[in-house]
């Protein structure tokens, strides 16, 4: 009886995404831990760590996951999928309305930086409209970064369908070395030229980590 109890104890209270928020605010929270909070608790087959890892990796690949996929991972069930929809609708129909200018390396590394505490390398795609504002961000690729991995036809079919100006591509390094590897900058080159010919410009390439990041426009490894 002991042993069911403590099972059935919400994980959050040990893990500590509750006690993180009440000292630091909702927002130095990583993805993970907010949905840690959103489910609440696993269960005597699965962590709650290991649930929300399942839950982040699904709505990394598609952000509009239905609630069905949702219900697949193991440990979820209808009423922790239903709140984690319902938030994330209140989510999309409460987002600010105000346009977030894009002027600096830092204005790119704000819109990315949630993804930092990831176990995978993300390639993200900024969006920008002639405004110089963020259209929005999506996921490109998820894996080790190189060039079959990173396709042209990926990376700006979106930005074309959203009539964007131009882009900010960025990745986070989990290892949490900033300096980027050759394949990077290859990576960012042949992007370039591609976005030269659709008329979609590159304006940088961020690196970063939960420290930091490292721009290729600071370090002039692209032009202005």
């Amino acid at each position: 009886m002991l042993e069911t109890s403590k099972i059935m104890t919400p994980d959050l209270f040990q893990d500590g995404p509750r006690e993180k928020l009440e000292r630091l605010g909702v927002g130095a929270l990583t993805d993970k831990e907010l949905l840690m909070l959103l489910i609440g608790w696993g269960n005597s087959r699965r962590s709650l760590d290991d649930i929300s890892s399942d839950l982040l990796m699904k709505l990394d690949k598609d952000p509009d996951c239905p609630l069905s996929d949702m219900m697949h991972i193991s440990g979820m069930g209808l009423a922790k999928a239903a709140i984690v929809a319902a938030a994330l609708e209140l989510g999309r129909r409460k987002v600010a309305r105000k346009p977030r200018l894009i002027s600096s390396p830092q204005d790119i590394y704000r819109e990315v930086r949630h993804y930092a505490s990831r176990e995978q390398e993300h390639f993200i795609i900024v969006m920008i409209n002639g405004a110089h504002e963020a259209l929005g961000t999506f996921i490109s690729t998820i894996g080790i970064l190189n060039r079959s991995l990173v396709h042209p036809r990926e990376v700006f079919a979106t930005a074309i369908e959203k009539r964007a100006a131009a882009i900010a591509i960025a990745h986070n390094h989990p290892s949490g070395n900033l300096r980027p590897s050759e394949e990077d900058k290859d990576v960012t080159r042949r992007l370039i030229k591609c976005g030269d010919l659709l008329g979609i410009k590159v304006i940088d390439h961020i690196v970063f980590s939960e420290d930091g990041y490292y721009s290729f426009l600071e370090h002039s490894l692209i032009r202005p």
